[in-house]
């Protein structure tokens, strides 16, 4: 597989609140090839091996205090890079993986712009049954 970049899909509301924290369209994306999983958010990133991705779902309609900027479940321990309310795809973890804080994430939510083709690129890259 060529690798394959995603865009964050931004929100006009929450472009200013973003930019202050280092969360541009020039510093963040999602890059998925045969190799590696890396996910840009401005300062913060996630990188892991493809054998690690688990699953893949889109989800929608998120509470903006929710979803925006680099958040972290208190249910699940979850990270999200989230620009927009609108949907995003999670990403599930075999092994948890760091990317805010210290913690270790079971999954990773991205709000990227291509919701349905991103999501097919992981499918690509997850173990056949």
């Amino acid at each position: 597989m060529t690798a394959q970049t995603f865009a964050f899909d931004f929100d006009p509301v929450f472009r200013l609140p973003l930019a202050a924290m280092g969360v541009l369209s020039s510093t963040s994306g999602v890059t998925i090839d045969d190799d590696a999983f890396d996910a840009r958010f401005g300062p913060f990133r996630l990188r892991t091996p493809v054998a690690n991705l688990k699953d893949v779902q889109i989800t929608r309609d998120y509470r903006w205090y929710r979803a925006i900027g680099p958040r972290l479940s208190r249910t699940d321990l979850g990270a999200t890079f989230g620009t927009n309310t609108r949907g995003g795809v999670c990403v599930c973890f075999h092994e948890p993986v760091s990317a805010l804080f210290g913690v270790r994430h079971p999954g990773l939510t991205v709000t990227v712009a291509d919701l349905e083709g991103f999501a097919e690129a992981v499918r690509r890259q997850l173990p056949t049954t």
